[in-house]
């Protein structure tokens, strides 16, 4: 089964859906980890001291120089659901809610992915319509398949090695933390 998307511009909301053959576990860990790079999300590492509501995160490049992404964390319940805010660096676009919800059923789980208050109209908006997509793929072929699509593989792989080379310097690091 394909990602399936719904944009509703009017509520500012995004839902993405897909079934995944394994457990919620194995989702779970793959959105929350912070010992790995979490391949399903462009290549990047979580980065939060814990998982509190309130507890800042971000999502820096692999080697730690760049921050893609900023948040707050707004729910962590094991298995079922992690929201945050989200806030990407390169843009002076407001910050936007993503909710992931877990729910198990027959042979697998249905990861829903749901971006709130969605700045329509910005690069924000229109980077979460593809990008939800894209997360919801990957994730479910990492789970069932340990690793990402042959796509994801080798296109972030790529930008992976010269992102540095293309980030503005208000994406550094030091400009976040």
């Amino acid at each position: 089964m394909a990602t399936t998307k719904v944009i509703d511009e009017a509520a500012r909301k995004a839902i993405y859906k897909v079934f995944i053959r394994g457990t919620a576990q194995q989702v779970f860990h793959e959105l929350t980890k912070t010992d790995d790079i979490q391949k399903a999300i462009f290549y990047c590492r979580m980065h939060a001291k814990n998982y509190e509501p309130g507890t800042t995160m971000s999502m820096r490049s692999p080697d730690g120089k760049y921050v893609s992404m900023i948040g707050k964390i707004l729910e962590y319940t094991p298995y079922t659901r992690f929201a945050h805010t989200l806030k990407f660096t390169s843009y002076d676009d407001p910050e936007c809610t993503v909710i992931y919800d877990i729910t198990e059923q027959d042979g697998g789980i249905e990861l829903t992915l749901t971006c709130e208050n969605l700045p329509m109209g910005t690069k924000t908006a229109k980077n979460m319509a593809s990008g939800g997509t894209l997360i919801c793929n990957n994730i479910k072929a990492i789970v069932e398949t340990g690793k990402p699509t042959f796509v994801h593989r080798t296109l972030f792989m790529a930008l992976i090695k010269i992102a540095g080379l293309f980030s503005p310097k208000r994406c550094r690091t030091e400009n976040w933390i």
